[in-house]
């Protein structure tokens, strides 16, 4: 009897210790982001101890950005759509600028048109070191405003109206979109808290809470040297190790990895198919509709890029609003991508495992329905949340305002509760592949990996509408980078081991 060639020890090592080492890290930067997030001041007062804003109407304007899906229009600190403006930069550089002239008038009696190179040097300086100073209290949880920015503050709040009135001037969004004036004024709250966050100086630091971004230097926001260093340290960190991989890889022989010998007979012949593979068809043909649908919405979007205000002589924005065409297109391509992995999954499981299990074939059409029900249903209620049709439900069933993260919770549960009845199908699938010792490895990390699939879709639930921007960023990083970037791809990485090794596996 041939002897059954062995990996290394050091291949399952080598991956226990990555983890760790990597989880560690992550794991220690959520932390941090709690403990060092930009403080919410319960109160913002003007110079003479007038109220202006306070916590409860900065997390009402950021309810308000959410709930209009406005991540899907612009930006707020670089994270979100890029068709509107960072809404935090373009209220900093309009404070820098309020600010700029107001100090202008105050020192020289005249606006920044009149002031010579020396003077307009010694009023930036000036606004500079207004802008940079933190004076939030953390005993007393109290910012004081300057006078240019409470002056700036009332301001913008009809500018921002402006913005959200005109399809042409806004990217496509619809006419007179936010009309509230309380809305207008928790918004702008929410925008020049933003602001703040990105400018005053963190205590004990010469720069920002955001690392001095977004880069103006009117305010004297410019890169850190610890940006810069940590960004070419990071490079190289990458390019070593892939190095490193590669030259062990090369270099050493003892690691087990080696071709078998001989005719491979594989078990995925063609034309022949389990019952639960042939139920699989329909989830292929839904891939492809989705995909399509995607590819027509994006034909929208970049219109809005060329004319946002008017489609061939149609006004679009009335119809297909531009926030909304891309929060369709961002979910349509996460829906066909995990649509074609799971049902990848559902096709090789039965492969794997070398028989169908019973009742396979129910398991499989249950879960597109329930497929189904997710897809239509968080599209619709995503348009139906921005256009406040859904009341207090709009972060259940509407549209939960985080960019990839948009469909309402409700659906967000019920996504995490078909992947896992997904990885239930799966282990039924390939069970007997785990008993044998040959095909046993690569069995189990097809499970792993399909495992870590609804497991690392759960901190998409670790934040609600009212959760600390800083923090809710931190989960979407994970679940954009390490869900969709890293275990959907390792998951697709052993489909294709499967399919193009079948025959020494299966």
């Amino acid at each position: 009897m041939q002897e059954l060639e062995k990996l290394s020890p050091w291949w399952r090592h080598a991956v226990i210790v990555t983890l760790i080492f990597g989880f560690t890290i992550l794991i220690w930067l959520a932390a941090k982001t709690y403990q060092d997030a930009p403080p919410l001041p319960e109160t913002v007062v003007s110079p003479t101890g007038e109220r202006i804003f306070t916590r409860e109407h900065i997390l009402a304007g950021q309810q308000v950005f959410l709930k209009y899906g406005l991540m899907e229009n612009g930006t707020i600190w670089g994270h979100g759509a890029y068709l509107g403006p960072d809404f935090s930069a373009a209220y900093l550089h309009t404070l820098a600028v309020d600010a700029v002239e107001m100090v202008a008038q105050r020192r020289y009696g005249c606006g920044l048109a009149g002031l010579t190179g020396a003077e307009r040097n010694a009023v930036d300086a000036e606004v500079q070191q207004l802008l940079k100073q933190n004076r939030y209290d953390p005993h007393t949880q109290t910012l004081i405003f300057t006078e240019p920015e409470l002056a700036s503050y009332r301001e913008q709040v009809v500018k921002w109206a402006t913005y959200f009135s005109q399809p042409g001037k806004n990217a496509g969004l619809p006419v007179a979109y936010i009309k509230d004036p309380e809305e207008l004024q928790q918004l702008t709250a929410f925008f020049a808290w933003t602001a703040w966050a990105a400018v005053a100086n963190r205590p004990g630091k010469p720069y920002s809470y955001t690392n001095n971004f977004p880069y103006d230097p009117l305010v004297g926001n410019r890169p850190t040297s610890d940006a810069f260093l940590w960004s070419a340290l990071s490079l190289i960190a990458l390019l070593g190790g892939t190095a490193l991989v590669l030259f062990v890889f090369g270099r050493f022989d003892y690691l087990g990895w080696k071709g078998k010998t001989g005719h491979i007979h594989p078990q995925m012949l063609p034309g022949i198919a389990t019952a639960s593979q042939q139920a699989t068809m329909k989830y292929f043909v839904l891939v492809a509709v989705l995909f399509l649908l995607q590819a027509l919405v994006g034909g929208g979007i970049a219109h809005y890029r060329a004319d946002p205000g008017g489609f061939y002589g149609v006004d679009l924005s009335r119809f297909f609003p531009s926030h909304i065409l891309r929060t369709w297109y961002l979910q349509l391509a996460i829906f066909w991508i995990a649509t074609a992995y799971v049902s990848g999954g559902l096709f090789l499981a039965p492969a794997v495992g070398g028989k169908e299990p019973r009742d396979q074939v129910t398991g499989v059409n249950l879960l597109f329905s329930a497929l189904v029900v997710v897809v239509v249903g968080s599209l619709l209620g995503e348009a139906l949340g921005v256009n406040q049709l859904l009341g207090r439900y709009w972060f259940w069933f509407g549209h939960q305002g985080w960019e990839y993260l948009d469909l309402g919770r409700a659906w967000q549960v019920l996504l995490a509760v078909g992947l896992g009845i997904w990885v239930i199908l799966l282990f039924r699938g390939i069970a007997p592949a785990r008993d044998d010792p040959e095909r046993r490895e690569i069995a189990s990390l097809f499970l792993y990996a399909a495992i870590a699939i609804p497991l690392f879709y759960l901190p998409a639930m670790f934040f609600t509408s009212t959760s600390h921007f800083s923090v809710v960023d931190t989960w979407r990083f994970w679940i954009i980078h390490l869900w969709v970037e890293g275990f959907f791809e390792l998951f697709v990485t052993l489909k294709v081991i499967i399919l193009l090794v079948g025959g020494y596996w299966i």
